[in-house]
């Protein structure tokens, strides 16, 4: 069921991470422990109750299957299409089809003129966009339950009429913005493997062999008659499944959903291509050189397709093996042989093939040829002995905690609703994970052995990425395609009379659902730690944060990096347990426990079944009261941090958000650091044991600290178990003092760093500036003055470089939270050959906007008001997103009841106070990074005078260029 890796990556790369969490939402279970699972000593055996997604389905008279859940636990209804076209479905020559008319499916409809998202923005959709992967397509988008008849009409609209809206114009837009897409992907640090591997695993001529995004020659091929005709032969109601999820029930959903889809005529009935692993029987290998930090080795197999047992077993086959802190991997490349930074094993399924992928991050040093035997020889054990009764049981809890978690959300990337969508599309069956889970929950031991045995035994491919210089991979020259006859509309299937008059538009939603948060109750423990609770109860978990001053900040006088560093070793080893034991403990018990640093705070946050809270708790407290900090483990973890520096730095975003932050605020600035918090590798490489416990003593404390519990407890319940576990902690000695964040200077005029990319295909344009602070009265305004310019799909910049020029895949503008001033940043990858057109277009429009000439539209201000405030009601629909909002009402000193008073100032804001909020920008005293091929791009932006231009490392060091005597000329 879930997507394979390269199914996955084969989607459109912005939903890459979020598919894959897709992914673990399908591998969980339903069920109890088996027998073999016996409870720890301090555990209590609770009956569990079974998780499931309820639904009802019904079928219109066009063919269109439609699935309703009903989850009333917020006004929102998630509208999930999908469509049964992938890229496996393209004939050799119109490679990208499918993901290119994705994209033309979210411009105009017949009835509808204009960004298809616009409508959704004006009623706050939320969770709303669309994915193609080699199987299918898909488009989503949570919707207030008073809108839902807005967008069923949209839905609709383009379901059955699309064509007239489909002109050339919109090719050659939707064209250009899916090659900057690819171009965007390429452009990454190993972003050119996925092709790589896609041709080694499968045939030339197997529907899996090319990506589904396309090469540039068969996308430059596509005609207008082409793309039509792809519509008329995939498009129709009869290929189709729609799942509503939420505030809805089945007699609404079919009252409505026949009003609107009902009259659309059924296509014709396309055949899908027969399952085909594509089984290998011998080992093949390939090297990529690329502009890489570290050696990476990908070694992948073929295995059985989605809905089958074997898959199942597969699942949990990859979990042992190399698919969590304390698997056999980990354990034996990342801790005892330190051969790896990283290493990881998955199993995702796709309709014709799934695949199995190990992954592994080489250390600096090592031979990839000893990282190869070692992953070979805890293979063929563990294929040899299969996975121990602990194990296995283990590995089971974590699959069915990891479904609990996800059944809380109805819609967007990976909830209830894809769940049922993908069940329904791939085996006629919306509740096909039942079965998967249940395969899961009574797997043996031998059973997960012998799927190993079957499928891992032979046939892998291992692709080896070495630093070097990166090089074009060349694309296979276009072919003209086969003649095709589209087959005529499938005869079992009628429409029933229309009685929407469409030419009427877009229907109006008048009414909106009233913001609801949850009651904050609030106590104060014997510890001196304030308690805030908000009571959920939709599923049966319990999630903690426990929120302390420091952070990044606190770094100032230390070495940098230590905040960051420290919290994270809180999970790797605490009271008794050693770094794999505390992993072993967290997953026996399906919890999610950790720790982390931000820029004014860290926090240690626990995600417990409410089953096993106690002793997740219990666990915990260990964890915040007593890190062991083992220096075995600091070593391990400190290669593995560094090595991610380097990551950072390869990456042309990371490098560029490392590099602003100085600038912006000066190297003697709080916030005059890297803003991943990760520090230097010199700075990591000096950090002691001594470091990170005079860091724990200094900032990790119970006074001044506040613990947010959200979940399925009350405050009479939860208190005396905190009480038992944290009541008697305390801080030992003085706190220090909070780092003074002060305001910042403003340089005396625009400058521009360059950094150096050799062989990048898009430029990467940043530009910030220092704006006042997130606890400013007038932080707000800024927010929405943003949201006008680059802070919505439909802003200012990104229809300008995306939509208009289509000389990128995306254009923004953000700021992020700051007890002190804040940065503003605009940012937007673009094609190398229009960096100096783009770079005047960001400049043209962030000037006009701030300087007033082009000042915000009423109806710009009635857009963002609307997404605001009337997104709001959906936005709080999980209890991690309730945690988050009580956390900045922590971290910024806001009132209880900030999302009303918040949503008030919203509504009263006018043109003009948005205008006036915009004008914090300066536009003569801008600080632009650039990251991209210098040979291409270095003079003609000199030529452009911006202002002073430097060039400098992704430390942001200068460099000299050859020839001159000094930089910054």
């Amino acid at each position: 069921m879930p997507s394979s890796p390269l199914s996955v990556l084969r989607a459109r790369p912005r939903a890459v991470l979020l598919a894959a969490a897709f992914g673990l939402v399908l591998a969980t279970g339903l069920v109890g422990l088996p027998a073999s699972a016996q409870p720890a000593a301090n555990e209590v055996a609770v009956d569990e109750a079974p998780i499931d997604i309820e639904f009802e389905q019904f079928t219109l008279p066009n063919g269109l299957r439609v699935i309703v859940h009903t989850d009333r636990k917020a006004p929102i209804v998630a509208v999930n299409v999908w469509y049964h076209v992938g890229s496996k479905d393209e004939p050799a020559g119109r490679s990208g089809f499918a993901h290119l008319f994705e994209h033309l499916m979210f411009q105009s409809s017949e009835h509808h003129d204009g960004e298809y998202f616009a409508p959704f923005e004006l009623i706050g959709a939320t969770d709303m966009n669309g994915t193609t992967n080699s199987d299918r397509t898909n488009y989503f988008q949570n919707v207030p339950t008073t809108a839902l008849d807005m967008a069923l009409w949209m839905e609709s609209d383009r379901m059955g009429h699309l064509l007239g809206a489909i002109d050339q114009a919109a090719l050659d837009e939707q064209r250009g913005v899916v090659q900057n897409e690819k171009r965007q992907g390429q452009n990454q640090p190993y972003g050119q493997v996925w092709e790589l591997l896609g041709k080694a695993l499968y045939p030339k001529g197997h529907p899996y062999h090319h990506s589904t995004i396309g090469s540039m020659n068969d996308l430059n091929a596509a005609t207008l008659d082409d793309v039509k005709q792809w519509f008329r032969a995939w498009y129709g109601p009869n290929n189709a499944v729609l799942v509503l999820a939420g505030d809805i029930d089945v007699a609404t959903a079919k009252e409505k959903v026949t009003r609107y889809f009902g009259d659309i005529p059924a296509g014709p009935t396309m055949a899908q291509p027969p399952v085909d692993v594509a089984a290998r029987t011998g080992t093949t290998r390939g090297t990529l050189e690329d502009k890489v930090p570290q050696t990476r080795i990908y070694r992948v197999w073929n295995v059985a397709e989605t809905g089958t047992v074997d898959l199942d077993h597969l699942q949990l086959f990859a979990r042992v093996l190399g698919g969590s802190k304390s698997s056999r991997l980990d354990r034996r490349l990342l801790h005892a042989d330190k051969l790896v930074d990283s290493v990881s094993a998955t199993a995702w399924g796709s309709q014709l093939g799934s695949n199995v992928m190990v992954m592994a991050n080489v250390r600096e040093g090592v031979d990839a040829a000893m990282v190869e035997t070692a992953i070979e020889e805890e293979l063929a054990r563990l294929i040899a002995e299969g996975p121990s009764a602990e194990e296995l049981a283990q590995a089971q809890t974590v699959v069915r905690a990891g479904f609990i978690r996800g059944v809380e959300r109805i819609g967007g990337f990976g909830g209830k609703a894809d769940a049922l969508a993908e069940c329904a599309v791939y085996q006629q069956d919306p509740g096909c994970f039942r079965t998967s889970l249940a395969n899961i929950a009574v797997a043996t031991p031998a059973d997960v052995a012998a799927a190993g045995r079957k499928w891992l035994s032979r046939g892998d491919h291992v692709l080896t990425v070495v630093p070097g210089e990166r090089r074009e991979i060349p694309e296979d020259p276009a072919v003209t395609p086969a003649p095709f006859a589209l087959p005529d509309p499938d005869p079992r299937y009628t429409t029933v009379p229309g009685t929407v008059d469409r030419s009427q538009g877009v229907p109006r939603t008048e009414t909106f659902p009233e913001l609801k948060f949850p009651e904050l109750q609030r106590t104060t423990l014997g510890n001196g730690t304030q308690v805030i609770l908000a009571e959920r109860h939709d599923v049966p978990v319990v999630q903690l944060s426990y929120e302390f001053q420091g952070g990044y900040s606190a770094d100032q006088g230390r070495r940098l990096g230590t905040s960051g560093f420290t919290m994270a070793m809180l999970g790797e080893g605490a009271g008794d347990l050693d770094a794999l034991a505390f992993a072993d403990r967290a997953e026996s018990l399906g919890a999610s426990v950790g720790a982390g640093a931000a820029l004014d705070g860290g926090n240690a946050y626990l995600s417990a079944l409410k089953e096993n809270l106690d002793p997740s708790l219990a666990l915990f407290a260990d964890m915040v009261r007593a890190p062991r900090f083992d220096q075995n483990e600091i070593d391990r973890v400190k290669a593995t941090w560094i090595a991610g520096i380097r990551q950072e730095k390869a990456r042309p975003n990371g490098a560029a958000l490392r590099v602003l932050p100085p600038l912006l605020y000066g190297d003697d600035h709080p916030y005059g650091i890297p803003f991943s918090g990760s520090g230097t590798e010199a700075s990591v490489t000096a950090l002691t044991r001594d470091d990170l416990v005079a860091f724990h003593r200094d900032w990790v404390r119970p006074e001044n600290a506040t613990l947010i519990v959200v979940g399925d407890t009350a405050l009479d319940e939860i208190v005396p178990v905190l009480e038992r576990h944290f009541g008697d902690w305390r801080g030992m000695g003085e706190a220090p003092a909070v780092p003074e964040v002060g305001n910042v200077e403003r340089p005396d005029g625009t400058r521009v760093f360059l950094i150096d990319q050799p062989g990048a295909v898009q430029a990467n344009l940043f530009v910030g500036q220092v704006v006042p602070s997130t606890r400013d009265p007038g932080a707000t305004r800024f927010d929405i003055a943003n949201a006008v310019l680059g802070g919505t799909f439909s802003s200012r910049l990104n229809m300008n470089l995306r939509e208009d020029k289509h000389w990128a895949y995306g254009a923004y503008s953000f700021t992020s939270g700051a007890v002190g001033p804040r940065p503003w940043l605009a940012f937007s990858p673009v094609q190398i050959d229009k960096t100096v057109e783009s770079l005047q277009e960001l400049r043209r429009e962030i000037a006009e906007y701030a300087g007033g000439a082009a000042p915000p539209s009423a109806e710009e201000v009635e857009k963002i008001r609307a997404q605001e405030i009337r997104g709001l009601p959906g936005s709080y629909e999980t209890a991690r997103a309730v945690l988050s909002e009580i956390g900045g009402i922590v971290r910024f000193g806001r009132s209880d009841d900030y999302v009303f008073r918040r949503r008030a100032e919203i509504e009263a804001l006018t043109p003009g106070q948005v205008g006036a909020a915009a004008g914090v920008i300066d536009p003569d005293a801008l600080t632009w990074v650039v990251v991209g091929d210098l040979k291409q791009i270095e003079q003609p932006i000199r030529e452009l005078e911006l202002g002073v231009v430097s060039i400098v490392d992704a430390d942001g060091h200068p460099v000299i260029p050859d020839g001159d005597s000094e930089a910054g000329q």
